[in-house]
């Protein structure tokens, strides 16, 4: 089949946003507070006692169940692209000023495509995390930089602005200590991919908006 009609897009604008189940582990169905200038994108998952912040991108085939472990809490600016994976231990908190989040994600955080933030952990702000990276069970330093296939875990807390290399795997506060700082070109790539990432709020928003005027927009 050719498509020749250009006014798209084609796909049907569905996700799915929810209270959580009620279970033994989680027994109070709470609903996300998703701000209005946040967009989600069709086919994301979005359960429980979750709070999403103005100017977040989240991507197409996003999961973020707080459905064991809760609350998590997605600062402003950030982008969860697609695929990026959002769960929680039960009972296993950060915390933060004094109240406990399963996940913690300050502003500016980027989680690129099939990264996977597992609770309890807490990214500080302006945070690069690389394709298929995994953050669990740790803290994440301003400014630090997680490459691609890398692993941070075991409780260990980076310093600001370390840099993970592509597949090493950070289990100890020894290893994490002897992290080197961010290079230049890493540095630059990370500002680069929340610069584009900044756009695509207001610009998916003006794509997929229900009500669409004689010049083609929507909003």
């Amino acid at each position: 089949m050719i498509l020749t009609n250009q006014s798209g897009p084609y796909n049907i604008y569905s996700y799915f946003v929810g209270y959580n189940p009620p279970t033994s582990i989680n027994p109070n169905p709470i609903f996300p507070k998703i701000k209005r200038t946040a967009f989600l994108s069709p086919f994301t998952f979005v359960v429980g006692d979750v709070t999403i912040h103005d100017h977040t991108y989240v991507g197409p085939f996003v999961s973020i169940r707080a459905d064991e472990g809760t609350p998590f809490y997605i600062d402003r600016d950030c982008n969860l692209q697609d695929g990026v994976i959002l769960h929680g231990l039960k009972n296993k908190h950060m915390d933060v000023n004094g109240k406990k989040y399963s996940i913690h994600i300050g502003p500016r955080v980027s989680c690129a495509h099939g990264s996977l933030i597992h609770g309890p952990c807490k990214i500080h702000q302006d945070v690069f995390v690389g394709f298929k990276a995994i953050v669990y069970n740790a803290q994440v330093g301003e400014g630090s930089f997680i490459s691609t296939d890398a692993v941070v875990t075991g409780g260990v807390t980076l310093k600001p602005h370390s840099f993970v290399p592509p597949g090493a795997h950070i289990d100890s506060q020894a290893k994490a200590d002897s992290l080197s700082p961010v290079p230049k070109t890493e540095e630059e790539f990370a500002k680069e991919v929340q610069r584009v990432n900044q756009e695509f709020p207001s610009s998916y928003s003006l794509l997929f908006g229900k009500t669409r005027c004689s010049c083609g927009l929507s909003y």
